[in-house]
């Protein structure tokens, strides 16, 4: 019912409501008219007794328009069915057989994917023969590879997943587990699809009609009404016309219902009216409700960007969540994909960065589509960086503050402002008159930081994402602000997302920890033991690195060796295995998935004694 309270799905509901209705009413209420002949109306133009004319035998042509519906609509729809069945076996199969059988299943459907898809159909109905059986088979084939597509992202993005991973442990088939627990889990989004790919079905079947490939006489479906009224086209428009708009406004019903009910679900679709294109976002997790305190829930979030040959996926699969007045960090090296993370959390993704998955903060689900200006900048708010690239230079800092209120709570410029100068105060600026009355590059860079801050707490915010919010200051500086950070989170019972490549700041301000390494999450742990109790090889390494008062001074600092993956070229298997001192031939060749919060084939095992002394140091 959502999706019919947009406008879109209004109208997309009705045109599709009554286009059916007519595909199963109108050959039997209008069927006898429509095959009526009347010699003395022989290619007569609209009147008040034929609105859109006769033929070349005096039949009804709005009649026959209307009649023509039920064999159009159920051809779309057989291709459709055809479509989606041999599209999900071969989508299936890469799976089923494993990566060895399935590599080849995999390149034919790329090779078939890449072939354009008005030509595949047109080779297909020449091998199937004329008629409209060889239209179906041609028109179904021919969209079976990019449903293919489709559903080897949606599996192979469930199918990774713990709970499919414990069916496995359990001794499940192969078979049972795909119809058990992964093909439940895409239903959604390849309903979706499917939906929006039957209006452009039925466009290919109206073109094929038209070409004298489909419906053959004495049968006849809109596209071969269009191809008997285009001889008198000049003369006799509506004769040609009639049919073509009947096929556009069915295209557009199922078009527009299928693109509300995907907006609805939060599904992206990825078959238009040009069939079969490139699929998109993976399948919606199942996993448990979050708590009834969670304020951000986060699940197989990805973030992909356009490669030289393939889509390149800095941040891959990340789940997690938050709780009202917790404090999470996340913690990897530079290009681990952290600040992505939080960019894509807070919707600054542009394009043509693509984010998928789940992202519901305050019980909304942000990666539907829509924007959401009456949380983001209010409930949700960003500390970046570096604040002097966040703060226009151009203008007064209290001015910039008071934009916010302005936007988000419908406030006067000098109420507006008024709350910003209480907000800065509220930041522990010393003189917040001052600062709000002066630019950016006139205050401190822990000022410029406050005040960053202070733009968060111009709204209500329940989440504050803090990423690296102390790298460009000093140690002193980088104390208050983090002191500040806390206080807030603790007055006003707000969720703190602390992002950070340094392991002590992490552990000094957060309750529990994410270890990011190449775009997904390698271990949760509390911060309470990071230091004692990480299992995973790069968090103790990442900890090991950090040095302390009892560091030799006479001895190099510690490091970790080799240089982070390149998300454009990920190597199989572990992507810290390169740099792991305890990799083995399975950590090479398998990725572990996350489980009971590490993923890590040899988690918990003894590094080497040098680098153990240092972990403990």
């Amino acid at each position: 019912m959502r999706a019919l309270r947009t406008p879109v799905g209004a109208v997309g509901a009705t045109l599709l409501a009554v286009v059916l209705l007519l595909a199963v009413l109108a050959p039997v209420l209008f069927g006898d008219r429509a095959a009526a002949v009347d010699t003395d109306q022989l290619l007569a133009g609209p009147s008040a007794e034929h609105w859109v004319g006769t033929d070349n035998l005096g039949r009804d042509l709005f009649m026959r328009v209307l009649v023509a519906t039920r064999l159009s609509i159920v051809l779309a729809l057989l291709a459709t069915a055809i479509a989606v069945s041999v599209g999900l076996v071969l989508g299936s199969l890469p799976w089923l057989l494993g990566p060895r059988l399935g590599r080849p299943v995999t390149a034919l459907v790329n090779i078939l994917v890449a072939f354009p898809g008005l030509l595949l159909v047109l080779c297909l109905a020449t091998v199937f023969g004329v008629g409209a059986r060889g239209a179906v088979l041609a028109i179904g084939f021919a969209g079976a590879p990019t449903f293919a597509r489709l559903c080897q992202t949606l599996i192979a993005g469930v199918a990774s997943r713990d709970y499919v991973a414990a069916a496995q442990i359990a001794g499940l088939s192969r078979l049972r587990i795909l119809l058990r627990h992964v093909l439940p889990n895409v239903a959604e989004p390849l309903v979706v699809n499917a939906t929006i790919g039957a209006g452009g079905a039925l466009l290919a079947f109206a073109g094929l009609s038209f070409l004298g490939l489909g419906v053959q006489a004495p049968a006849y479906d809109w596209g071969r009404l269009m191809q008997d009224g285009l001889a008198g086209i000049y003369v006799h428009p509506l004769a040609a016309l009639a049919p073509g708009i009947a096929v556009v406004v069915a295209g557009l019903a199922f078009n527009l219902t299928g693109e509300a009910i995907a907006g609805a679900l939060g599904v992206t679709p990825v078959v238009g009216p040009r069939a079969w294109s490139v699929p998109g976002r993976s399948a919606r997790s199942t996993a448990s409700a979050p708590a009834a305190d969670t304020v951000l829930d986060v699940r197989d979030l990805a973030v992909a960007f356009p490669g030289p040959s393939a889509p390149v996926t800095p941040v891959r699969g990340v789940s997690l969540s938050l709780r009202a007045g917790e404090a999470v960090g996340i913690v990897g090296e530079s290009g681990s994909g952290k600040s992505l993370t939080a960019l894509a959390v807070a919707q600054l993704v542009e394009e043509p960065g693509r984010v998928t998955g789940e992202i519901t903060f305050c019980g909304t689900d942000l990666n539907d589509g829509n924007r959401h200006d009456d949380l983001l900048g209010t409930s949700l708010a960003v500390v970046f960086q570096d604040p002097m690239t966040s703060l226009n230079p151009t203008m007064r800092v209290g001015r910039q503050l008071a934009e916010v209120s302005r936007f988000h709570q419908g406030l006067g410029w000098r109420d507006a402002l008024a709350r910003a100068v209480d907000r800065l105060r509220a930041v522990h600026l010393r003189d917040p008159e001052r600062a709000a009355h002066a630019y950016p590059f006139e205050l401190s860079g822990g000022m410029r930081q406050r005040a960053m801050i202070a733009m968060g707490l111009m709204g209500t915010p329940r989440l504050i994402i803090a990423d690296e919010p102390t790298t460009a200051l000093d140690v002193t500086v980088q104390k208050q602000v983090l002191t500040l950070l806390e206080d807030v989170r603790r007055e006003h019972g707000t969720a703190l997302l602390l992002i950070s490549h340094d392991v002590s700041v992490i552990g000094e301000v957060c309750g529990r920890v994410l270890v990011m390494y190449a775009g997904r999450i390698v271990e949760e742990i509390a911060a309470a033991d990071l230091r004692d109790g990480a299992r995973h090889p790069y968090t103790r390494a990442l900890v090991a690195a950090v040095p302390s008062m009892t560091t030799a001074l006479d001895e190099p600092l510690t490091t970790i060796p080799g240089q982070p993956v390149d998300p454009a070229a990920l190597p199989p298997g572990c992507a810290y295995a390169a740099r792991c001192p305890l990799a083995t031939d399975q950590c090479r060749s398998e990725d572990p998935a996350l489980v009971d919060g590490v993923a890590c084939w040899r988690a918990g095992e003894p590094l080497p004694a040098e680098l153990e002394k240092q972990v403990r140091v």
